[in-house]
């Protein structure tokens, strides 16, 4: 499986779905990360938060891509949506993971607009909670019981953002963790909004593409009838 996820600035995926991201990389899926701005109108440390950001990616096991724009000024529209959609397209995403769009950042909202038109072809789409959200209900969640040291990992590594910003409190983040796995009857969890998930059961006896002996059997018939 191929998973993109997508953030406005540097620790806003890591904030919203580290635990998952790594969970998928233990599974052997491939993770890309796309972050649209470097964040360069928050906190700074000693390290840029390019470096920070880079860090998070090799601990999470993540490449990571960068969009190009502005802190702070990401676009409504099709500039945005550009990016994400080459990403999307020439990395052939099974799942996107984006920021959920009931936010009180420009930027979080611009980003979860321009990830849906661009994961328009793509039957997983996933937002993430951050700190900003205004509104969320969640009805996906994703165990991270054997990943949440790696999300608060990841999460050090923006040491000039966990030092500076008060909306990165890592013990926040781990009763968060903890409350949804509440919430989703297990000890850690992270929670996720979808505008569409498909499940795609396999049968038994099926090939990769999930197309069994009796599906080519009623395509054939199909085809006779035509």
């Amino acid at each position: 499986m191929k998973v993109l996820a997508v953030g406005a600035h540097p620790d806003d995926i890591e904030l919203g779905c580290a635990g998952a991201l790594r969970a998928h990389a233990l599974a052997g899926d491939e993770v890309t990360m796309l972050v649209m701005t470097t964040g360069d109108r928050g906190p700074q440390g000693l390290t840029s938060r390019v470096r920070e950001q880079e860090a998070a990616a090799q601990v999470l096991g993540a490449s990571l891509l960068w969009g190009g724009f502005d802190d702070g000024s990401v676009p409504v529209g099709r500039e945005a949506v550009d990016v994400v959609d080459a990403v999307v397209r020439s990395f052939a995403a099974d799942v996107v993971y984006t920021h959920a769009p009931a936010d009180s950042h420009q930027d979080h909202r611009a980003v979860s607009t321009a990830a849906l038109a661009a994961a328009r072809r793509t039957s997983r789409v996933l937002y993430f909670q951050s700190p900003s959200t205004t509104a969320f209900d969640p009805t996906v969640f994703v165990d991270v019981g054997h990943t949440v040291q790696d999300k608060l990992s990841a999460l050090q590594a923006h040491w000039s953002q966990v030092m500076d910003c008060p909306m990165v409190d890592l013990e926040a983040v781990h009763a968060g963790v903890r409350y949804w796995g509440s919430r989703a009857r297990t000890r850690y969890a992270e929670a996720f909004e979808s505008p569409r998930f498909l499940w795609r059961l396999t049968p038994a006896g099926a090939d990769a593409t999930g197309r069994d002996a009796l599906t080519e059997e009623l395509d054939l018939e199909a085809l006779q009838w035509r």
